[in-house]
């Protein structure tokens, strides 16, 4: 193998391990954001659970598209619970830095 194709594995290798950390810490950063909108919700135990999993399931089917703001947009509005956009965004944004921190990084994986 050349210098060069040893370069060109590793940058795929990085490529698919970046890739698969970010769609975990996205799954796991929907669960989280799941579980505290069924907090808001007043749903506890299996329902919370239940509920965070639908999250994380609306998301494969769209991934990185807002389908997760709306659906807890949406249930919000069902309940009537009157919280702002930007409130629920910013807990999207907490979640999101508490799974980047969650979520195990193989340093040994690449390279």
């Amino acid at each position: 193998m050349t210098t060069f194709d040893t370069r060109e594995k590793f940058f795929e290798q990085k490529f698919v391990y970046d890739e698969e950390l970010k769609f975990r810490t996205a799954a796991h950063c929907n669960k989280l954001i799941g579980l505290w909108a069924a907090e808001m919700l007043g749903k506890t135990g299996a329902a919370a659970e239940a509920y965070a999993a639908a999250l994380v399931q609306a998301d494969l089917r769209v991934p990185h598209g807002d389908d997760v703001f709306e659906a807890i947009r949406r249930d919000m509005d069902a309940a009537g619970l009157t919280l702002s956009d930007h409130r629920i965004r910013h807990a999207m944004a907490e979640c999101l830095a508490v799974a980047a921190d969650d979520v195990p990084r193989d340093t040994e994986t690449v390279g």
